[in-house]
């Protein structure tokens, strides 16, 4: 009888993107690519991350699972937190919570917040640009869509513009303990129906 395919375990990395790095391994122009940082064979990018956002990355060795992080018909939540020019009130948020129109259509309806605190966060490198005589505020917004520069002009809309983007969470996975340019490894359960998962050793 001929030997039946043998598939590698599925692997999940977390990854905490610094701003300048694309969501790809190979540099392009003054973008630093992914490379610098994963020397894994095998794994792909589940979702993208602009360059000039900071944050969460998955990356993994099986196309299902990067489908059903990927992909926003699974609507795993992503959890961004934004640092945006000016003092947002109720109804600004009230907005984002019930959905902004773009140009490419409306918005769904999103969780939105005030960071009050702000989040305890790292140095960006380089600084962001602040204007003096503005201040500043963090919200915190949780979206199931994948548009491109959404979070960005979903702040825009409501007349706060994003002056840094940070991902905090993909649905279960989240930055915790993850300092910029690291990476976990975390063991995904492939029993039926499961989707727990077990943090490892951070890089």
């Amino acid at each position: 009888m001929p030997s039946s395919p043998v598939f590698p375990a599925a692997r999940l990395i977390l990854f905490n993107k610094p701003y300048g790095v694309l969501s790809q391994f190979t540099p392009e122009g003054r973008w630093r690519g992914l490379k610098d940082f994963i020397s894994i064979p095998g794994i792909y990018v589940a979702g993208r991350l602009d360059a000039d956002s900071e944050g969460l990355l998955l990356l993994t060795n099986n196309g299902q699972l990067q489908a059903r992080i990927a992909d926003p018909r699974f609507k795993m939540e992503k959890i961004y937190w934004v640092q945006v020019e000016g003092q947002p009130d109720e109804a600004a948020l009230e907005a984002l919570r019930r959905g902004v129109l773009l140009n490419d259509g409306p918005t769904r309806p999103a969780r939105a917040r005030l960071m009050d605190p702000p989040p305890d966060l790292w140095e960006r490198d380089p600084p962001v640009r602040f204007r003096q005589s503005i201040p500043t505020a963090w919200l915190e917004l949780g979206i199931r869509e994948g548009r491109n520069r959404q979070v960005r002009r979903m702040t825009a809309a409501v007349g706060f513009p994003t002056l840094r983007l940070i991902r905090a969470a993909i649905g279960p996975y989240s930055l915790d303990g993850l300092a910029p340019g690291t990476w976990r490894e975390s063991a995904v359960d492939q029993g039926p129906g499961s989707g727990s998962i077990q943090s490892l050793a951070s890089r």
